[in-house]
């Protein structure tokens, strides 16, 4: 049968509109099977306590599951690959971290661009470091630490736990920005790294602030600072580096992320339930427990914050000569 050519447009048309219409319609109904968030760091952390509580919110939410998968090592980079090289169905989420736009500087060989290869799709919180001292430590302030640095070129060291981590970056950004000389003694996780600052084996530590906070609520060490541009309001007592050092912040954030080319419908869907949980004053609480302040916003919002912190820390790196891989 030969069809009128007014008839057969038509259902050319048509025929070519189904795919976008059969996506659109998968992402309205999304979920319809269980959905992994993958961590890039072990169970226990702060970063797989937040995917958790995310997690457990978005499935009471939406009707299905949302599964914490840890994948840690490489800095997070192995998580982040399996993400990048999963389908762009939805399925398959990223608790992205600061570390992401620190590698994307630190490491000369990856098998992905975070930028690109990932799409944003809400931020969830931001998080303190603190600059912590021993108690028989002479300084009692950030001047006073600068100071006595200064005092002694080459004699002070710093500790972190592990390299390319946030509290390196922290270190080195102080370093950077102050004209101090310190020297990195990494150890494997913050734990061992405070431990040795307790006995006095290293000067400082830019510790987050949930690993530091009962050591400062003991008094077992001494806060000199936290590294965010604004006092935290869950420590409002310890004042900012930046009020010594102008300019100067350092924190880490954490986000949903998914692979590029997922549907616009899915991404917006699970940006609205997670500004909705942030909005939760018993999420809010939860993340406050962690040492976080919610960061509500847009796709776009995500993407301009991880742009920036890619270019602030790919500066620093660079100045710094930083390598790990």
């Amino acid at each position: 049968m030969i069809l009128p050519r007014r008839q057969f447009l038509l259902l050319a048309a048509g025929a070519a509109a189904l795919p976008g219409a059969t996506r659109t319609a998968r992402a309205q109904t999304y979920p319809t099977r269980p959905v992994r968030i993958v961590v890039g760091y072990a169970p226990g952390g702060g970063t797989d306590i937040v995917a958790r509580l995310i997690g457990q919110w978005l499935s009471e939410r939406l009707g299905q599951q949302f599964i914490v998968e840890n994948r840690a090592g490489a800095g997070t980079n192995i998580a982040t690959e399996a993400v990048v090289r999963a389908p762009p169905d939805g399925y398959t989420l990223l608790l992205a971290t600061t570390a992401n736009a620190v590698n994307a500087t630190l490491y000369d060989r990856l098998n992905f661009t975070f930028m690109t290869d990932i799409a944003p799709v809400a931020a969830i919180m931001r998080v303190p470091n603190v600059m912590v001292v021993n108690l028989s430590s002479p300084a009692k302030t950030v001047p006073d630490f600068i100071a006595y640095a200064k005092a002694n070129p080459g004699k002070i060291n710093y500790a972190s736990g592990g390299a390319g981590g946030p509290d390196h970056m922290s270190a080195e950004l102080f370093k950077m920005m102050t004209g101090i000389k310190m020297s990195h003694v990494p150890y494997r996780g913050l734990s061992p790294a405070l431990t040795d600052l307790l006995a006095g084996q290293v000067d400082v530590v830019f510790s987050s602030f949930p690993a530091a906070i009962e050591y400062i609520k003991g008094d077992k060490l001494r806060a000199l600072a936290v590294t965010t541009a604004s006092r935290f309001e869950g420590a409002p007592e310890i004042p900012t580096i930046s009020d010594v050092v102008p300019g100067y912040e350092s924190s880490q954030w954490y986000g949903i992320g998914i692979p590029k080319d997922a549907a616009a419908e899915i991404v917006g869907k699970l940006n609205k339930e997670i500004n909705i949980a942030l909005g939760d004053p018993k999420m809010q609480a939860r993340l406050a427990d962690l040492g976080g302040t919610p960061l509500p916003g847009s796709p776009a919002d995500f993407a301009k914050l991880i742009a920036a912190d890619t270019e602030k820390w790919g500066k620093m790196i660079r100045a710094a000569n930083i390598r790990v891989g």
